[in-house]
């Protein structure tokens, strides 16, 4: 059962092993010592499995005598259990101008407000045009109202900063 093959999370198995000597575990996870590379294929190939190159960085590397499509199908069942467990967080935008009606930013705040009852998080950008630009400082109010108006759910994961022609705050759900 001696083949070449490389497992797609880097672990080198049988004849890619090249340490003089490793740390053998058996095929139920019993210890099996600090034996020579040689002496552990030996044992793999006795046993009919793989010898696959556990932890490559210890000292001495660990290897495992274990059936190699097994341990393969073992990690990525870990894996997708992993991403299934994982919450997706989406960063939703509302966009905002300096000259924005209160009613306006009302509807806007509605919005966001959905968002992030649903769990995600709100990119508030406060876009500036052409003159605009010369009275960003004075528009910080409007990002200041708008996060005001969401308090009650909503804190300020980053106060507003200025990003080129935007001023940006984002808000997330208070825990």
């Amino acid at each position: 059962m001696m083949t070449l093959r490389r497992c797609a999370i880097d672990n080198l198995i049988n004849e890619q092993i090249r340490e003089k000597e490793v740390r053998l575990i058996g095929e139920s996870g019993e210890q099996i010592g600090i034996v020579s590379i040689e002496e552990a294929r030996a044992k793999a190939d006795e046993a009919g499995v793989d010898l696959v190159l556990i932890a490559p960085k210890a000292q001495p590397p660990v290897c495992k005598i274990i059936d190699y499509g097994k341990f393969r199908y073992e990690q990525a069942r870990k894996e997708k259990e992993a991403k299934k467990k994982q919450k997706i967080i989406e960063i939703k935008e509302i966009r905002l101008s300096p000259n924005i009606d209160q009613n306006d930013i009302k509807t806007k705040a509605n919005t966001a407000r959905k968002f992030i009852e649903k769990g995600d998080k709100v990119k508030v950008a406060l876009r500036f045009r052409g003159r605009e630009m010369a009275h960003m400082q004075d528009s910080k109010h409007v990002l200041d109202d708008f996060a005001e108006l969401l308090a009650d759910i909503a804190i300020v994961d980053k106060a507003p900063k200025v990003e080129g022609r935007n001023m940006v705050m984002f808000l997330s759900k208070k825990k």
